[in-house]
């Protein structure tokens, strides 16, 4: 295939008939196909098109709602973008069982977000560095004013500054360890301009100072960069409710309900394998409120998942208990979002997820994430210790089956009643669409179901 130079220099429409022409197969539908996705009105789409480089056309998610989560006494209708069938169904599902037993409970526990500079520093004396290092302390808050002092009036700005010796894992590597508070930003870039400020002062005052000697006054700068690992920026979220209240129509009664579902989350607390597939859930549940509001959710997954193996061990974000009489269900997770800044303010469907919220502040979106969270995984664990998750899930998965075989509507509205009564499999729908069609069942699909 070839190769192009200066295509980001082309325009959109220059893009689009190279790729077709070169990777499409010239084939004209291809290009009709790219630009039906374009926004009708022109200055939206050029909003679009400027959200990333080599922008060609937009890629579009279901954009659904799941209503009625009452958190800490006021109610939301929450929006979510995710592709997966019943993950909205799931999360709704969970709102209204809590609904009538109190809804979810949430404490924002800390806001503290984490940058460090990295640098190497030969000298042969650890604590002559730090004594220097005490010496200049407060010249990274003085130097970095012009920087935070917006921040500052919202309550925010640099919170600690620290020296950390990490040359027992790597010789002369230290860093500088500094704490933030955001307020309502995610605050990478504000993060990322501060630690590059303290880089300079570093090296400024490391090749002044007379506390050091001469071979001791000399400093290698690798990078300055935000963690995504903020462990002290928490939410925790929570259901509990009379064991009484929890059988919900089931077999079980709610106390053998409630053992079996805290045993589930005991073995997502102690096996690994179990654990990353509990985590995927409740995942499932924030990734979508966070795509929905325009914040990283590569970010979020990826602290989510270090905090998961704090301990050393993969586990369960999720706990669970019975105490007095007492169902308990939590979670505790870092969340750094943002409700100001990046595509919070530009994304027309962002603006309108924050709108259908209220307008919530950075802590208010930390709790409804958290929340929708938990619910999830409510939902995938009350399925797994009771009917099994595949009931629900290939029900709702039912419809995408139907669309890929290219049903009709009047075939569709008779396979969906036929499996209200029969289990859903890709072979038994195929089967039951070819039965109505009159056709002969494919070899593959006649396979699968023996």
């Amino acid at each position: 295939m070839p190769t192009i130079k200066g295509f980001s220099k082309l325009s959109k429409e220059a893009k689009i008939e190279w790729i077709a022409a070169n990777y499409l197969g010239s084939d004209p539908q291809a290009i009709d196909f790219l630009k039906s996705y374009w926004h009708n009105d022109a200055a939206t789409q050029k909003l679009h098109d400027e959200f990333i480089e080599n922008t060609i056309t937009n890629f579009y998610l279901p954009f659904g709602v799941a209503p009625n989560f009452m958190i800490d006494g006021k109610n939301y209708c929450v929006p979510m973008a995710i592709e997966e069938s019943s993950v909205v169904a799931a999360a709704a599902k969970s709102a209204n069982f809590w609904l009538d037993k109190g809804g979810f409970h949430t404490e924002v526990i800390d806001m503290e977000k984490i940058g460090h500079v990295h640098f190497i520093w030969n000298g042969s004396d650890a604590n002559r560095l730090q004594a220097f290092f005490n010496d200049i302390h407060q010249k990274f808050f003085d130097h970095t004013n012009h920087i935070t002092k917006n921040m500052q009036v919202r309550g925010g700005g640099i919170l600690s500054v620290e020296l950390v010796d990490k040359t027992a894992e790597e010789k002369g590597y230290f860093q500088i360890k500094a704490t933030f508070d955001t307020c309502d930003s995610m605050g990478a870039n504000f993060i990322n301009s501060v630690l590059e400020e303290f880089s300079k002062i570093l090296r400024n005052e490391i090749e002044t100072t007379q506390l050091l000697s001469e071979d001791e006054r000399k400093v290698q700068v690798i990078m300055c960069i935000l963690s995504n690992y903020t462990p002290n920026c928490i939410v925790r979220a929570e259901v509990r409710a009379p064991l009484s209240l929890m059988n919900d129509g089931d077999d079980m009664t709610g106390e053998e309900f409630a053992e079996k579902f805290c045993r589930a989350v005991r073995i997502a607390e102690i096996e690994p394998y179990r654990a990353t597939t509990h985590n995927k859930g409740i995942m499932n549940g924030i990734d979508s409120v966070i795509i929905a509001t325009g914040n990283d959710f590569r970010a979020v997954e990826a602290c989510a998942h270090t905090y998961a193996s704090r301990s050393g061990k993969y586990q369960s974000l999720t706990h669970a208990e019975v105490k007095d009489g007492q169902f308990r269900f939590w979670l505790d997770i870092p969340l750094a979002l943002g409700t100001v800044g990046g595509l919070t303010n530009l994304h027309p469907m962002v603006k309108m997820a924050y709108k259908m919220l209220g307008n919530p502040n950075a802590q208010e979106l930390m709790r409804i994430t958290a929340v929708v969270g938990l619910a999830q995984n409510f939902s995938a664990l009350r399925s797994l210790v009771t009917s099994g998750i595949q009931k629900g899930h290939m029900k709702m998965h039912l419809l995408n089956i139907l669309n890929q075989l290219e049903a009709t509507e009047e075939e569709k509205v008779k396979i969906v009643d036929y499996f209200k009564d029969n289990v859903v499999s890709y072979s038994a729908a195929v089967e039951i669409f070819c039965k109505i069609r009159g056709i002969e069942v494919p070899a593959v699909a006649s396979a699968k179901s023996k």
